[in-house]
């Protein structure tokens, strides 16, 4: 059975940063990829980041230049590195992996941007 937990997120001031972490852990080697989502109150679900296997990565518009994802493969974890924060990243943020032909999901940890 494969588990992801996210952890890091709270709240924050516009401008501020937060280090959001990924922790998969299960009986397999390693993810093909590794992502992060985000889904705020009356919006739908957007891919924020992805990074593959072979460190490639891929962002949404609205948090590039801001953000970076990375991930340790021994670790099967992966990271998200937000700075300059702004209110319209207030949202719930999900990890995502792929493993083989199968999608698995963390619970969410919520980021709240506000002064």
């Amino acid at each position: 059975q494969v588990q992801l937990v996210e952890s890091g997120g709270g709240l924050v001031q516009p401008g501020g940063s937060l280090r959001l972490s990924c922790v998969g852990s299960g009986s397999f080697r390693s993810f093909n990829a590794m992502g992060w989502y985000r889904q705020a109150p009356g919006k739908q679900r957007e891919l924020v980041a992805e990074i593959t296997t072979g460190g490639s990565t891929k962002y949404v518009d609205s948090v590039k230049g801001r953000f970076t994802i990375s991930r340790d493969h021994p670790k099967n974890t992966a990271y998200l590195q937000m700075n300059i924060l702004q209110p319209e990243d207030t949202a719930v943020y999900s990890c995502s992996a792929r493993l083989d032909f199968s999608v698995y999901w963390g619970r969410g940890t919520q980021v709240t941007v506000s002064s």
